[in-house]
């Protein structure tokens, strides 16, 4: 660690930060103690408190009485303005998955609401997301192809924490965004959705839209959310950079 340029507090948070982006420390584990901490990097616990406080206000770990610090997220909302479905699941002690269902680039057919963001060739990535084995979401997103020109099957893992379409876009793709909005919708499944649902065709569900814009309020993304079961918001008044609560498939 190399602490002549920077305070040491910020010289161990960047470390731990790459630590965390590098896949050392997963979703819902504990870091190492700060005594540890403080030993490895050769610094005090006073020091070693104040780099973790900088990483559980912008959330990407948890200060909790009697376990220590424990990761929350690998994409918070303070970096993303999103929250990652797949490190929502982690964190409940269950398995997410992504199955893969295809990848059109270009796409030929483009609903309406998404024709009228985009300008120039979109490519559609499709994907099933599960729970411990079961469908819980059918995701369809939408991005400028020259976004991410050659993506294959290869970017988009089927398992693990890296399958979180955040982190794809931001590690694979280097796609940043500064806000996203979102619309919440009822509709009737149709034959294709209840199946990939494993409900029954007609079952009421909703649709998530998402789209992310970059600084210059140009869309980067548009992510639509078919999902049988409700979404939760946890609004927390203490930490007003994580409001936005949109999920991200």
């Amino acid at each position: 660690m190399d602490s002549k340029a920077l305070p040491k507090y910020q010289a161990v948070h960047d470390e731990v930060l790459n630590r965390l982006e590098a896949g050392m420390y997963s979703v819902g584990t504990r870091l190492p103690t700060e005594d540890a901490l403080a030993k490895a990097f050769d610094v005090s616990r006073v020091t070693v408190r104040k780099a973790l406080d900088m990483l559980v206000q912008t959330g990407y770990v948890t200060a909790r009485q009697g376990s220590g610090y424990v990761v929350s997220t690998l994409s918070p909302p303070s970096t993303t303005c999103l929250v990652s479905f797949t490190d929502q699941v982690i964190r409940e002690g269950r398995m997410p998955g992504a199955k893969l269902l295809g990848i059109e680039a270009p796409a030929k057919m483009l609903p309406p609401d998404v024709a009228a963001l985009f300008d120039g060739d979109v490519t559609l990535i499709r994907r099933l997301r599960t729970v411990d084995g079961k469908p819980v979401m059918l995701v369809r997103t939408w991005v400028p192809s020259h976004l991410v020109a050659g993506i294959n099957a290869a970017d988009l893992p089927e398992s693990g924490q890296d399958q979180s379409i955040l982190r794809i876009l931001v590690r694979r793709f280097k796609m940043q965004w500064s806000r996203a909005c979102e619309v919440i919708s009822s509709l009737i499944a149709d034959a294709e959705v209840a199946e990939l649902l494993a409900v029954q065709p007609n079952t009421p569900i909703l649709s998530q839209a998402c789209t992310a814009f970059d600084e210059q309020q140009k869309p980067v993304f548009y992510d639509q959310v078919y999902r049988q079961s409700p979404i939760t918001y946890n609004l927390d008044k203490a930490a007003p950079n994580r409001s936005a609560g949109q999920t991200a498939g």
